[in-house]
């Protein structure tokens, strides 16, 4: 097994395995904490809302094991956002991995909310994570909530003001789109 996908009750788990296969890639998808703290790579997707999925990952014990694991850990979409101390959505505490806010993106003409569309990274800095990856390449994003620029962004992307689409801190690694 390369990574473990991690059952956040969420999230389209066949697409994402499917995705890494085409990889050629091996993942197990579980919310097993035992397997989850012995995987080599661990993937934290997320679809829907930070409340229900923080409510998800604290019932099964997977968030009090996360911040914990040493190994490289990537948070793809909501994934990435629960990496974060809080989110506005919801009112919601998360992670605390990530210092910083979730916020409510701000509609405005031609920029609806839902953010949904192709948008062009702008790489800020080296990272593993950013091999092969060129400046103002395109990714996909379906969000209503961002992070703002900090210290963790790897990478940016504009949807009125510049975002977060890529972030890190020591093993922890999230995206905001869908890579």
């Amino acid at each position: 097994m390369d990574a473990l996908i991690i059952d956040s009750g969420g999230a389209n788990l066949a697409s994402l395995q499917f995705a890494f296969e085409r990889l050629g890639a091996h993942t197990r998808v579980t919310a097993d904490t035992a397997e989850i703290a012995a995987a080599p790579r661990v993937i934290l997707p997320g679809v829907g809302s930070a409340g229900d999925a923080m409510s998800r990952l604290r019932k099964s014990g997977i968030a009090a094991l996360l911040p914990s694991l040493k190994q490289p850990v990537l948070g793809i979409c909501l994934g990435m956002q629960l990496l974060f101390e809080h989110s506005e959505e919801g009112d919601t505490d998360c992670l605390g991995i990530l210092p910083d806010s979730v916020k409510r993106l701000e509609s405005a003409s031609g920029r609806p909310v839902p953010h949904m569309g192709w948008n062009q990274l702008v790489p800020l800095c080296a990272d593993p994570l950013l091999e092969g990856i060129a400046t103002d390449d395109y990714v996909y994003f379906v969000h209503s909530y961002a992070v703002r620029v900090s210290d963790a962004t790897l990478a940016t992307t504009d949807y009125g003001p510049p975002l977060s689409a890529i972030v890190r801190r020591a093993n922890f690694w999230g995206t905001q789109f869908h890579p």
